[in-house]
């Protein structure tokens, strides 16, 4: 017994130091985004700020860098993007489990074919811009994600875990194919809609580049291109000889890990509510697999 809570002691410990040292280079980027510019420069990095500063947020968040509207784009594009990919996935997912649905061989085919095969990039920007006219609109940041082989496939294989039975069983009390899927086979697949959800929640907030493709209207910019163009600012007036002088007053190292921590915040404290999804999502569908 006493062997075996030493045994338990150590693992814990080597967990707990592990994620210490997973922790510590997030606390050195929100210490250095509360540091003095000149500090920093003069002393290097610590863990504790020498002197704190907020001109890193100021700037971000000056006339200049619309970061508020920004967030709000971003905000939109996530919850919307993420809500129809679930929704939309987990039909199709859910219609290629079923045995009886007609043609699901050949549905799933096209599918995995998706997956390894694609048009590339310039058919890919043709489509949505000349084709489809959703250039500088909200929703050339969403649909072109809305559905993901991956990620059908993983919600087919475990929507193929369900029991039959249970689907048969409301069958028998007249229940229709939709109600049996949003009564019964969403609630009962909450661990794989909230694991998938929150991988497709996470592209979408860190997304970029098809802003830097579609987007070039200033308010519909979303957070990360946004921020990703304060900081080629930054470097393009401290590389330019007549704006050297004004660029030595900008924050540079201090607003590059500002940019960090308000694009990795709102995502790092979101995890914790899904953590308990997330672990049962990935762990049941290998139990049942």
């Amino acid at each position: 017994m006493k062997q075996g809570n030493i045994s338990r002691a150590v693992i814990h410990t080597g967990f707990l130091v592990y994620s210490i040292l997973c922790l510590l280079p997030l606390f050195v980027v929100l210490t250095i985004s509360l540091s003095d510019e000149q500090s920093i420069f003069q002393s290097g990095y610590h863990l504790i700020p020498e002197k704190i500063s907020l001109d890193a947020y100021a700037f971000i968040f000056s006339g200049n860098s619309p970061i508020i509207q920004a967030y709000g784009v971003t905000i939109i594009v996530t919850l919307l993007g993420t809500l129809m990919h679930l929704v939309i996935s987990s039909m199709l997912a859910y219609g290629l489990s079923r045995n009886e649905v007609k043609y699901k061989n050949i549905i799933s085919f096209i599918v995995v074919f998706c997956l390894l095969f694609n048009g590339g990039l310039v058919p890919w920007y043709m489509l949505f811009s000349k084709y489809l006219h959703l250039k500088d609109t909200l929703l050339v940041l969403i649909v072109p994600y809305l559905v993901s082989s991956v990620n059908v496939l993983i919600m087919r294989n475990f929507f193929r875990t369900i029991p039959d039975s249970i689907v048969e069983s409301a069958r028998i009390d007249g229940s229709g194919e939709f109600n049996t899927f949003l009564r019964l086979v969403v609630p009962l697949s909450t661990p794989v809609l909230a694991t998938i959800g929150l991988f497709v929640a996470v592209f979408y907030w860190n997304d970029w580049f098809t802003a830097s493709l579609l987007i070039e209207d200033g308010k519909l910019y979303p957070l990360q291109f946004l921020l990703q163009s304060i900081m080629n600012n930054i470097a393009y007036l401290q590389g330019n000889a007549l704006t050297q002088k004004l660029a030595t007053s900008l924050p540079d190292e201090t607003a590059r890990m500002a940019t960090c921590v308000l694009a990795v915040a709102p995502i790092a404290l979101t995890y914790p509510f899904l953590q308990k999804y997330f672990v049962k999502g990935l762990t049941l569908g290998a139990v049942k697999a």
